[in-house]
């Protein structure tokens, strides 16, 4: 034990991962998203993708103790399954892909996914039609694929679903839960391939405190009349984030 508190505490940019996630905690209580948009990128620049998408899965695991008991009650279930039952098939295939390329890949193709999330979002981006059920395997098998690879769960079922047209309850509630399936998913898939270790499950655990505490500050923030707030709150702290995470700031270095 002492050992392992040890590699934790000589973890490469441990304050800034420390501060990070915290921020990600209080953005995804008030919007039920964002943590990954947030975390993935700055974290990224101190530990290897391996490592970042355990502790992004781990440490999500742990949110969804604050978060899910409400978005339970408000999700529209049904819809959610669809998705996650699209993702379960494909995580595996994003894992692979994701030990098959370097790590400098896995950051540009996280920047550029994120990126464009980001970009869609503030210019109003709006998908008109409706989403039919058929529609949502796709779209789940697709943030399969990405969130095995880079650990970004997230972003596309956030174009189809955030920048829809229902409500600002709705689509916390529906992320948070389809969120946290994948979280367990991921998790499985990583033990599975014996692919985390103790030092992964140490920095979890420290991160995993002040990102349930931070939650739980979010969720008790979250208010529908401040949905418009909301959103371009988690928008600059998003944007902030992919921007530090950019490689190119190393080669200039």
């Amino acid at each position: 034990m002492p050992d392992l508190l040890a590699g934790v505490l000589a973890t490469p940019g441990l304050i800034w991962l420390l501060v990070t996630i915290a921020i990600a905690g209080i953005v995804r209580g008030f919007t039920g998203f964002g943590t990954a948009l947030i975390f993935v990128p700055v974290a990224g620049i101190f530990l290897a993708p391996q490592a970042v998408i355990g502790i992004m899965t781990l440490t999500g695991v742990a949110s969804t103790i604050a978060l899910l008991p409400r978005a339970w009650g408000q999700a529209d279930r049904a819809e959610v399954g669809l998705l996650v039952l699209a993702a379960l098939c494909t995580v595996p295939l994003g894992l692979w892909i994701m030990g098959q390329v370097e790590g400098e890949v896995v950051r540009w193709v996280v920047a550029i996914v994120a990126g464009g999330t980001l970009a869609a979002l503030v210019t109003g981006w709006r998908y008109m039609g409706q989403v039919r059920q058929w529609m949502l395997l796709p779209i789940g098998a697709a943030a399969g694929v990405i969130g095995g690879m880079t650990g970004l769960t997230g972003p596309v079922v956030i174009l189809f679903y955030l920048a829809g047209q229902s409500t600002a309850q709705s689509v916390r509630a529906n992320t948070i839960l389809f969120l946290a399936a994948l979280d367990i998913v991921i998790a499985a898939n990583l033990f599975w391939r014996d692919a985390i270790g103790w030092e992964v499950i140490g920095l979890a655990a420290a991160l995993a405190l002040p990102y349930l505490v931070t939650s739980l500050i979010g969720q008790a923030l979250f208010d529908p009349r401040h949905e418009r707030l909301y959103r371009w709150l988690a928008y600059a702290v998003i944007g902030l984030a992919v921007i530090t995470g950019l490689p190119i700031w190393e080669k200039g270095a």
